[in-house]
C-alpha cells in the first residue's frame, strides 16, 4: 500500500465539541489509507485528530467501535449514491435502473477505496449491533429485489430472481474489490482503465439476464 508523509497534528483546538465524532471518524480513514486497518487504534486516532488520548473513549470505547462507525458512514453514503442513480435513471427500464444500482456501487467504491475496505471486512466491525448497517443494505437489497420483479414479472420466478440478485452483487463486488487491490492491469480486456472495464463487464452482465426475457429457440 502505498504511503504518503504524515500529516502534522491538529491543534488541540481545532475541533469543537459538537463534532469531535466526525473528526475521529475521519483521522480513522486518514490512518488506515497511510497504515493500513491493522495499525489503526483509537489513541491514534485521537493524537491525529489533536485532542487527549482519553478523549476518544466517549465516542469510541474500542477499535472495532470505531471501525464500525466508519463502516456505517461508508454504508449510508454508498446507499446515498445509489439511491441518486435510480432517481436520475427514472425514465428507463427496470434493467436500465437495475444496472445504475451496479455503477453507482462501482463508482463509489472506486472514488472511496478506504471505506469499501473496511465494509469488505466484515470480521472488522460489530455488524449486529449496529442501528443502520442492516437497514441501509436491505435498502439497497430491496432496490434490487424490485427492481428484478419489475423486470421479468412471471417470466422469472421467485428463486431464479434471487440467483440473479445474488450474481449481481457478486459481480460488483468482485469487480470493486479486483479494482481496490490492483487487479486491473492483468485482467482489463485490452488494456483498458479499470473503471471502463468494470463498466463494460456490468453491461456485458446485464445484457446476459435480458436475454432470459427472451423465449428460448426450443420452445418455438
Amino acid at each position: 500500500m502505498a504511503t504518503r508523509p504524515p500529516k502534522p497534528e491538529a491543534p488541540r483546538s481545532a475541533y469543537h465539541h459538537g463534532n469531535l465524532r466526525d473528526a475521529l471518524i475521519a483521522s480513522a480513514i486518514e490512518l488506515i489509507e497511510e497504515n493500513g486497518v491493522d495499525k489503526l487504534s483509537v489513541r491514534e486516532a485521537a493524537k491525529r485528530a489533536g485532542v487527549s488520548p482519553g478523549a476518544p473513549f466517549r465516542h469510541f470505547a474500542t477499535r472495532t467501535a470505531l471501525l464500525t462507525a466508519v463502516a456505517e458512514q461508508a454504508t449510508r453514503r454508498l446507499r446515498t449514491a445509489v439511491e441518486h442513480a435510480v432517481e436520475a435513471a427514472a425514465g428507463q427500464p427496470p434493467l436500465g435502473r437495475f444496472a445504475a444500482i451496479g455503477r453507482a456501487y462501482l463508482g463509489w467504491a472506486h472514488a472511496n477505496p478506504t471505506h469499501f475496505r473496511v465494509i469488505s471486512e466484515r470480521a472488522l466491525v460489530d455488524y449486529a449491533s449496529s442501528p443502520s448497517l442492516g437497514a441501509d443494505n436491505e435498502a439497497i437489497r430491496q432496490q434490487m429485489q424490485d427492481l428484478l420483479a419489475e423486470a421479468f414479472g412471471t417470466a422469472m420466478d421467485a428463486a431464479d430472481r434471487a440467483h440473479a440478485q445474488v450474481a449481481a452483487r457478486a459481480l460488483v463486488y468482485g469487480l470493486a474489490r479486483m479494482a481496490v487491490d490492483g487487479h486491473f492491469p492483468e485482467w482489463s480486456p485490452g488494456g483498458a482503465p479499470a473503471p471502463l472495464a468494470m463498466e463494460r463487464t456490468l453491461d456485458f452482465f446485464i445484457g446476459l439476464l435480458a436475454s432470459r426475457r427472451r423465449p428460448s429457440l426450443s420452445k418455438k
